[in-house]
């Protein structure tokens, strides 16, 4: 979960009636128009699973057709009559056409009185959103003015957060940045914390829809960008050619570094920078994040942004994401650049130690104003990971005793939910189980076993699950970012593939895909431009052509949060009140709980659809 307070300053108390009795309606009649038999909108592998959902009354299996985009008849058959299904509370039947062999544009389903959207049938048709899912990120950079040439010119803008104190302006940028006034750390902390030193945090990415900027986030973001590239070192058969330099629309391509790695460098230097210098206190450290004091209203555009920004106080966690992903980091640009490598196993290093000082200094849920608190109760998880990673990249003793001592050297810490940026244990995991290292081979193959376990485990749900989801918790309840879930499960499976050969995890990975692409209860692909009905209305400051023409939707390959049963939002509230787990959703940018876009979540998009693209 991101954050439970409400977002202040959005609008008005007459104009937030206005848009909630409008959101409330919007929804309900594009629902009302849209197919009741929902497909992946963007298509089908030749050699993967074909499934799609047919929401009916029947309770007996109908007949269903499939067309071509000429109206051919290509193949027929009966539904299996699921019963209802209990995420969407509909009654359900499954088509499986998966013996079909055409290829093509433009097919479409029938059955019961239904048509889907069309579809392609068609290898590599996942690797532009492959891409896509990467190039996201160089239009959120702080710090830099994105290019209309590289981006699209419609999401050209000047840089955001680099005025200079001579401009006289109230938000002077991120370049000479203090740490909170002792008042404001007081309201936050329930102490007077502050510092007597200011940093140039410059770069970086906004976090999602806001301007914040936080490493617990940036870490996991950068860490599974580069897991992504890794992957593509180890495993046989993996596209090696996918994020190679020339590969990405950014500045830094045709530098002779994989554009992948370019991407998470903007981060990983951000993250460098957020760690507290030798010579005061908590040195090593990382602050936890950098903000505004309060929350921004809709729409702002990052250089337009009036606010004093602060550097909050140092955590446990964002200390040991700088280690965890600098020592990723460091191992995989000594090919390109041994200073920076060097640099980076530094910081990562004196970032382990301070954490080993200073092991539960946590970040309070109370530090909410202006940006997310990501507060994390225990810090365990992180420990692993960080520990997982210097191990890997140094094979320091120190390391690998933390890595055996650890409670998730035997268990990978994946549960209903995969994982996320609180919970980064299964990071250590896939990079010990996957990157060459000092564990003796028994422990390796335990860690392997571990991934693969945790896939079995979401296999024998996924196979009852009639829109092919792979993240369905237990209580029933989906939770913020759930559709980013689905993503990491995805990744969870598509390893324990790699690792077996066992075509029962590539194909619930594939099909996996299908719900975030318009399979589910709302026939709603949820990653902006891929599809027919995709989400184009979520919640951020600059991507609002909804509240001004003259801003861009978000860009292609956008991942947006999806269906959270607890709408912490007014706008989701008034409209998805009762909602059945899959719907509560609402594509609107007001809609913060379940329609945000955030950079761990398009991560995670990234690191799935590199598999996807392979297949």
């Amino acid at each position: 979960m991101r954050r439970l307070t409400l977002i202040v300053g959005l609008m008005t108390a007459a104009a937030a009636g206005l848009l909630l009795l409008m959101a409330a309606n919007r929804p309900e009649e594009a629902a009302a128009s849209r197919p009741r038999l929902q497909v992946n909108q963007l298509g089908y592998l030749p050699d993967g699973p074909k499934r799609a959902t047919l929401i009916t009354q029947e309770q007996n299996p109908v007949e269903w057709w499939l067309t071509a985009a000429d109206g051919t008849m290509v193949s027929r058959g009966w539904t299996r009559a699921a019963g209802i299904d209990p995420t969407s509370r509909r009654n359900v039947h499954i088509v499986d056409f998966s013996e079909v062999d055409a290829e093509g544009k433009g097919f479409r389903l029938h059955g019961s009185g239904e048509k889907s959207r069309t579809f392609a049938i068609a290898p590599g048709i996942y690797r532009p959103l492959a891409l896509d899912a990467v190039n996201y990120f160089y239009p959120v950079r702080s710090g830099v003015a994105v290019d209309g040439a590289i981006a699209g010119e419609a999401y050209a803008r000047p840089a955001g957060h680099t005025a200079s104190p001579a401009e006289g302006r109230i938000n002077k940028g991120d370049r000479d940045v203090s740490c909170m006034p002792a008042e404001l750390a007081a309201e936050a902390y329930g102490e007077p914390w502050t510092c007597s030193y200011r940093l140039d945090v410059a770069g970086g990415w906004y976090d999602a829809g806001d301007h914040g900027k936080y490493v617990v986030t940036g870490g996991i973001s950068a860490a599974q960008l580069m897991q992504a590239y890794e992957r593509s070192l180890h495993v046989e058969g993996a596209a090696k050619d996918l994020y190679a330099d020339g590969s990405l629309t950014l500045p830094e391509t045709a530098n002779g570094v994989p554009d992948i790695l370019d991407e998470a460098r903007w981060e990983l230097e951000f993250l460098l920078r957020m760690q507290v210098p030798e010579g005061h206190p908590l040195a090593g450290m990382a602050h936890h994040k950098i903000h505004d004091d309060a929350w921004t209203g809709l729409p702002l555009l990052p250089h337009e942004d009036p606010r004093p920004r602060y550097l909050h106080r140092p955590s446990t966690a964002a200390t040991l994401n700088l280690a965890a992903a600098a020592a990723q980091g460091a191992r995989l640009f000594k090919p390109y650049d041994r200073a920076f490598s060097k640099t980076l196993l530094d910081a990562a290093e004196r970032a382990w130690q301070a954490a080993g000082e200073n092991p539960e200094l946590l970040a309070p849920p109370s530090d909410n104003q202006g940006g997310g608190a990501y507060d994390d109760a225990g810090v365990d998880d992180e420990f692993f990971w960080a520990a997982a990673e210097l191990f890997i990249t140094t094979g320091k003793q120190e390391y690998r005793e933390a890595v055996t001592a650890s409670r998730f050297f035997e268990n990978a810490g994946l549960g209903d939910a995969g994982f996320d940026w609180a919970n980064v244990a299964a990071l250590g995991t896939l990079s010990l189980s996957l990157v060459p290292n000092g564990l003796a081979t028994g422990e390796t193959a335990r860690q392997r076993d571990a991934v693969i376990e945790a896939a079995e485990t979401y296999l024998a749900r996924w196979k009852d699950r009639a829109f092919g989801q792979l993240y369905a918790p237990e209580d029933g309840k989906y939770g913020w970012g759930s559709n980013h879930l689905m993503a990491q499960i995805g990744t969870v499976l598509a390893r324990a593939y790699d690792y077996t050969g066992d075509a029962r995890f590539r194909d619930a990975a594939i099909e996996g895909a299908d719900y975030l692409l318009g399979r589910n209860a709302l026939g709603q692909s949820y990653v902006t431009g891929y599809g027919t009905d995709y989400s184009r209305n979520q919640h951020s400051r600059w991507f609002a052509r909804q509240l001004d023409p003259a801003l861009p939707e978000p860009p292609d390959g956008a991942l947006a949060g999806g269906p959270n049963a607890y709408l912490q939002d007014e706008m989701a509230r008034q409209a998805r009140s009762g909602c059945a787990p899959q719907e509560c959703y609402l594509d609107d940018i007001h809609s913060w709980s379940t329609n945000e876009i955030t950079i761990n979540w398009n991560a995670a998009l990234a690191q799935y659809a590199a598999f996807l693209a392979e297949q």
